[in-house]
C-alpha cells in the first residue's frame, strides 16, 4: 500500500492501493475497505484514485458519496 500525503493533516486515512478495478482504502483504526466499480460506479472509483493520488479529499469523497458502498472489509 502506498501511504496517504494527506496534505491538510485531517484525514482519517492512512494508506490507498489502487488497481485497475478496485481501491483499497486503510483508515487510521486499521481497517481497510476494497471499493470497486461495481459496488461504487465506473466514475466514482476513478474520482477516489484521482483523490488518493493527490493526497487530498479522499475521506470527504467518501463521507459524502460512498461511505457504505464498499466490497469487502478487514482488519
Amino acid at each position: 500500500m502506498e501511504k496517504y500525503l494527506d496534505i491538510n493533516n485531517d484525514s482519517g486515512i492512512s494508506a490507498y492501493e489502487i488497481n485497475d478495478n478496485f481501491i483499497h482504502v486503510k483508515f487510521r483504526d486499521g481497517c481497510i475497505y476494497e471499493y470497486t466499480s461495481s459496488s461504487v460506479g465506473r466514475s466514482n472509483l476513478d474520482t477516489m484514485k484521482r483523490l488518493a493520488q493527490s493526497g487530498d479529499g479522499l475521506n470527504s469523497f467518501i463521507m459524502k458519496r460512498v461511505k457504505k458502498e464498499y466490497s469487502r472489509k478487514w482488519r
